[in-house]
């Protein structure tokens, strides 16, 4: 199963040449960048560990790729997305966030059916990887 969130997320994995393109297109427009990366890629799961400081200052996205090649050698294993975010007044927002990473093996999701009163029934997803403690999700 390949996990998909994100923009560009039923592409193929972009390469390293697309992924510094629209680096630099972040960049041209003011957008602060940053690196996450996390073991469990569940949909709702928005707080993913920071690698370094969100990138403000930043005007080539050759910094922004020497930090992510840092973050895929320590973490190659694991998820990991760029996001970009506008801190123009009235946006304050993400404008763009993809991910860069993934690791060899993506375990997938469960769908938990729950039956509940009545004739409602309840869904939720929970993802494979987190049958395995933290830490042990993937192989390194």
């Amino acid at each position: 199963m390949r996990v998909t969130q994100g923009t560009f997320s039923f592409l193929p994995d972009l390469t390293d040449e697309q992924i510094t393109a629209q680096v630099q297109y972040c960049l041209d427009n003011g957008w602060a960048v940053n690196i996450e990366y996390t073991d469990d890629p569940h949909p709702r799961n928005t707080y993913w560990d920071m690698w370094g400081h969100p990138m403000f200052d930043i005007e080539d996205a050759a910094g922004v790729m020497m930090e992510l090649a840092a973050c895929r050698k320590a973490h190659s294993h694991l998820y990991i997305r760029m996001s970009a975010f506008d801190s123009t007044h009235g946006w304050e927002s993400v404008k763009l966030s993809f991910i860069v990473n993934r690791p060899a093996e993506e375990p997938g999701f469960r769908l938990r059916r729950q039956e509940s009163h009545g004739r409602n029934i309840r869904y939720s997803t929970e993802p494979y990887a987190t049958d395995k403690p933290e830490g042990e999700r993937y192989a390194v």
